[in-house]
């Protein structure tokens, strides 16, 4: 059944599971990217966790297949093109709709927890490298498809390290400075365990059926 399956080619908001339910205001909090580079690490363009909000647009993701489809081929999510289901372990990319780069990690220092970072990159047209890729782990076994309000891992396939964030690691003026640009978002981060922190699942946004 591939009945409410997140489709190759939708724009859709990701929700963090435990900083969501951490909220003592009912705030979710959404994976965004704006176009800020971070000041240390790569200096790549900045991938957080930020409470919703509802008009922004630095919260959508488009769903497009891996870096390279033929390196992938066992795995590779959207062969079928757009509109096609993700199914669990698919690997796919995460581009950012609004600057057109790629949730991307590496083996760097993350600023705040010090686990890997995670950032944006790419040329600013969807186009990046193997960094870019990630596995879609379904949080139940019984699972076939990614669907949407499902808790779901994003396992980075390069590092085999799971998207995460935290409601305790977050960007204050005491650690970002009196002018933070990115004051009150929490840090994204690559870590080993696959845990609380990094379920995510996928509500808002545009889908994309035949």
């Amino acid at each position: 059944m591939t009945k409410d399956a997140i489709t190759c080619g939708s724009a859709i908001k990701l929700t963090h599971v435990e900083s969501s339910s951490a909220s003592t205001t009912n705030e979710s909090f959404l994976l965004n990217s704006e176009n800020k580079n971070l000041g240390s690490g790569s200096g790549q363009q900045i991938v957080t966790a930020v409470a919703n909000q509802p008009t922004s647009l630095n919260a959508l993701w488009t769903i497009r297949g891996p870096n390279d489809n033929e390196q992938r081929v066992d795995g590779a999510a959207c062969k079928e093109g757009t509109a096609t289901p993700i199914k669990c372990n698919d690997i796919l990319r995460l581009t950012h709709l609004e600057t057109q780069v790629n949730l991307h990690s590496h083996n760097v220092k993350s600023p705040l927890s010090r686990q890997q970072e995670v950032s944006g990159y790419g040329t600013g047209d969807g186009k990046g490298d193997d960094g870019d890729d990630w596995r879609v782990v379904c949080g139940t076994n019984s699972a076939k498809y990614w669907k949407r309000d499902a808790k779901i891992y994003f396992q980075h396939v390069d590092s085999g390290k799971f998207l995460g964030a935290s409601s305790t690691v977050k960007f204050t003026q005491q650690n970002c400075g009196h002018q933070c640009p990115i004051l009150n978002h929490l840090e994204a981060f690559s870590r080993s365990s696959q845990d609380k922190y990094g379920q995510w699942f996928a509500d808002a946004g545009v889908y994309i059926h035949h």
